[in-house]
């Protein structure tokens, strides 16, 4: 499972660096600022200084290197988890969010923020600015938790009992 779960990791971290670079680099975000694609996306620049929806915002050094800190302890525990895991759907939510995690601390420790690109709006409701790397950890959490309701948790449990 580790091998499965480190390579799901690399595929979400290259995804999430090579979007970045394109929109960086390529379609320079940077000076465009946004660009309307539809009627309910968007590509804009945003930079996030703090973690999860911008909470938590660190704009000095010291703020910086405690949630590159942070997420790098987060990342250890997770590959712990990875190497004890015991069924694949668990091994690939665990790499979603070991990939997304490590792009978004490169992205930290390069530009000193994390790149947000992709910003969507339906409903009247206008949802947060986000990157690959945050998609692949919203994924690998939504998935930890379908994990751990139907395939570690008691109903998963009451179910082997009855066979």
């Amino acid at each position: 499972m580790l091998k499965l779960g480190l390579r799901i990791a690399a595929i979400t971290f290259f995804l999430d660096q090579a979007s970045k670079w394109y929109l960086l680099n390529v379609i320079d975000m940077r000076a465009r600022g946004l660009i309307e694609v539809t009627d309910f996306f968007n590509l804009r620049m945003v930079w996030n200084r703090g973690v999860s929806f911008g909470m938590f915002s660190a704009d000095t050094p010291t703020g910086r290197y405690a949630l590159i800190l942070f997420a790098l302890v987060v990342v250890g525990f997770l590959v712990v988890w990875l190497a004890r895991a015991h069924n694949r759907l668990l091994a690939v939510a665990i790499g979603f969010v070991i990939g997304g995690a490590i792009g978004n601390v490169l992205d930290r420790a390069v530009y000193g923020a994390v790149a947000d690109f992709f910003d969507f709006y339906a409903w009247g409701y206008h949802f947060y600015t986000f990157n690959v790397a945050d998609a692949g950890i919203s994924l690998g959490v939504a998935l930890l938790i379908y994990e751990s309701i139907f395939l570690s948790g008691p109903a998963a449990r009451q179910a082997e009992h009855e066979v």
